[in-house]
Order: structure tokens, then C-alpha cells, then sequence
């Protein structure tokens, strides 16, 4: 039986939506949250969680709402956590405030939680519904929900061609081929990330940082940097490297190597690319990956079927036959192409960004 909400509480839970979005880059691994306090039709708290190990959003309504939380509505975009972790459960912050009803938008996956924050509100008798722009607030937590719900990371494949489907020269200088806005786009994907993986080649063609460096309107001390994960099973990493000016940010899936050690480097044996993916999940708490490699890495995440994302920067720009390809399985008949749901057309500068989602079972 679905529940029933009306048009006001739907703006209620929108405007809980975009709290939750005030913090996108300093929250991971913990999901981005918002939350209002609603009393007799007037919004009376607001919060949102704002940073990992500060408290969550429905403290912080609370505390906007001082005295006035007692008999209000909680509009949260997320169920209220029911477990003992760097801060006490919100469930019990909402009984303890008085709350009289709570509404939420998604239910969470985490087995910490997992309907034992709803049970803890109903015990004391406050009303709970759930469901209130349930898709809306999903995007706030794509890789959270996705690990806590299956143990692997949303993938999002980032690829920049020109018109002709290509990524660097046949030299590999590829330095620039989408413009200086597509780019800055970039930074934000990266800042969202809980890790950017690579390839050594791509390590070893443009000696990449892979880090969050600027991007326009942020305090870059204010965003958690994402883990560098470069694939390197022979290990070819240089120690002059740039990724490694950074070693504590730095994981090389490697045979291992004891000057690796030294810098503090973390290493991951060679394994197969969905364990890998699942590690990061599991060991390191990365629930959101961002890949940006060469045609050999976006291959092989596309065709083993690894990626809920695929942002295609294209160029109007050709770089001709002899330059490197996006892609490079050979595919030698119609029925085994690679399909995608396109989601989003932006034009970014002189560039425009695809944003797509591969489509699965059939052309």
C-alpha cells in the first residue's frame, strides 16, 4: 500500500533534499542527509549533516528548532541512523525532542540501521511514513545506498574524445582536448569520488595527480581528496611519480614492493577488477569510484559489465585514424554492441558532457 502525501510536504522533503546537497564534498563516507521540522504548517529546524564525524542533519533541526521540535513533523532524506557510531542515534534524538511524526524519503540499506531506526520512532509512538520523493533523494546517495545495499561501489567511467571517438594522440600527448570548463566539470566529479582509479599507462603517459586541485566557489580545504588507485600488476609505477607526492592518499594495486612500504603507500595484490571494486567498498569505505583511464581500463570496467555511469566529454574537435580510440574490443557484429541510456545532454564551454547509463540485455 503506497502512502499518500500531499503537495506541501513534497516541498517540505525537496527543501530537506537541497540541505542535504549544501555539503557534497565532506561528507563520504558518511551519506549526504538534510532534514526540516515542520509545526503547525511553519518550518521551525533545519539541518544538514555537513561533514563526517560532525553530527547528522536531524541534530542539527533540532537544535534550530529548540523548544519548538516538540509535537512537530521531521521531513529527512534519509532514515534516522538507530546505531552508536561517532555520534548517538538520530532516532533517539527525535524521541527525545518530542517529535510527533516523522516522514522520510529513503529507507537505508545500511544492515546498521536497516529499519531499526523506523522501529525505535514507533516504539514511542511516533508516526512514520516513507517514500516522500524517494527518486529525488536517491541521487544525493547513489554509492552509499549501492555499497550498503550489495557491498560494491557506484561506478561512474569518465572519458574525454574528440568527434571522432578519440583520446590522445598516438604518442599519448593528450593535453588538452576538451576546454578549461569541461575540466573544472572534472574537479567536481572527482570531488564527489571517494577514489579516482587509473591505469599505469595512463600513469606513465601523463604523469597525472588525479586530485581535486580547483574548483571555482570551493574552499579546497573543505573537500575530503579522493583515493588514487592506479592498476599497475607489473609494477612500473616510477617512485617520482606525482601520484605518489601523496602517498597517504595513494592505494597501487601491485605485486607488492618494499619502497612502496616506505612511502606509506597502501598496496592491494593484483586480483580481478570487481573484487577490487568491492575491497574499496568493504576495507576502505569508498562507496563512490571514479574511473579515468585509457582505452584498456574503460574497456575492460564497460564489458564486465562494472559501471552504472558514463560521462562522455566530446570535443568538436577531430584528431584523425592514428590517434588513440575510447574503446578497443573489437566487436564484429551488431548484436554485440554496447548500448546506453542517455540521461543528460550539457554543453560545457565549447564541449558538451553525455551523461549516460549502459543498457543491458540487448541492443
Amino acid at each position: 500500500m503506497s502512502e499518500h502525501f500531499s503537495v506541501q510536504e513534497q516541498q517540505y522533503m525537496l527543501e530537506a533534499i537541497t540541505l542535504a546537497g549544501q555539503s557534497p564534498y565532506a561528507t563520504k563516507p558518511n551519506p549526504n542527509v538534510g532534514c526540516v521540522l515542520v509545526k503547525d504548517g511553519k518550518i521551525v529546524g533545519r539541518g544538514f549533516h555537513p561533514k563526517a564525524g560532525q553530527p547528522h542533519a536531524e541534530v542539527f533541526a533540532l537544535a534550530d528548532a529548540g523548544e519548538q521540535a516538540k509535537g512537530a513533523t521531521a521531513y529527512v532524506t534519509l532514515e534516522p541512523c538507530a546505531h552508536f557510531g561517532k555520534t548517538p542515534p538520530c532516532a533517539l534524538a527525535l524521541v527525545k525532542a518530542g517529535v510527533k511524526n516523522v516522514v522520510i524519503a529513503n529507507l537505508d540499506p545500511n544492515p546498521l540501521v536497516a529499519g531499526k531506526g523506523i522501529d525505535i520512532l514507533k516504539q514511542a509512538g511516533i508516526s512514520v511514513r516513507h517514500g516522500l520523493c524517494d527518486a529525488e533523494a536517491k541521487k544525493l546517495n547513489l554509492g552509499f545506498l549501492k555499497a550498503m545495499a550489495i557491498g560494491s561501489p557506484y561506478v561512474r567511467l569518465k572519458i574525454a574524445s574528440s568527434l571522432d571517438g578519440r583520446t590522445a594522440m598516438a604518442s599519448g600527448e593528450s593535453k588538452w582536448i576538451t576546454g578549461v570548463e569541461a575540466r573544472q566539470d572534472v574537479q567536481h566529479l572527482r570531488a564527489i569520488s571517494g577514489a579516482v582509479v587509473t591505469g599505469i599507462d595512463t600513469v606513465l603517459a601523463d604523469d597525472c595527480q588525479l586530485n581535486v586541485r580547483e574548483l571555482t566557489g570551493v574552499d579546497i580545504t573543505s573537500i575530503t581528496q579522493p583515493k588514487r588507485v592506479v592498476l599497475d600488476r607489473q609494477g612500473r609505477l616510477p617512485l617520482n611519480a606525482k601520484i605518489l607526492q601523496h602517498p597517504e592518499q595513494t592505494i597501487v594495486m601491485t605485486p607488492f614492493r618494499s619502497e612502496l612500504e616506505a612511502l606509506g603507500v597502501i598496496q592491494i595484490e593484483p586480483q580481478p577488477l570487481s573484487c577490487l571494486f568491492q575491497l574499496l567498498a568493504k576495507q576502505y569505505q569508498i562507496y563512490d569510484v571514479l574511473v579515468e583511464a585509457g582505452a584498456t581500463l574503460a574497456t575492460a570496467c564497460l564489458e564486465q559489465g562494472l559501471v552504472d555511469e558514463f560521462i562522455h566529454y566530446i570535443a568538436p574537435t577531430l584528431l584523425g585514424q592514428t590517434a588513440r580510440p575510447m574503446f578497443n574490443a573489437q566487436l564484429d557484429a551488431l548484436v554485440l554492441q554496447k548500448r546506453f541510456k542517455l540521461n543528460d545532454i550539457t554543453k560545457i564551454g565549447q564541449d558538451v558532457r553525455l551523461t549516460m547509463t549502459p543498457v543491458t540485455g540487448g541492443v
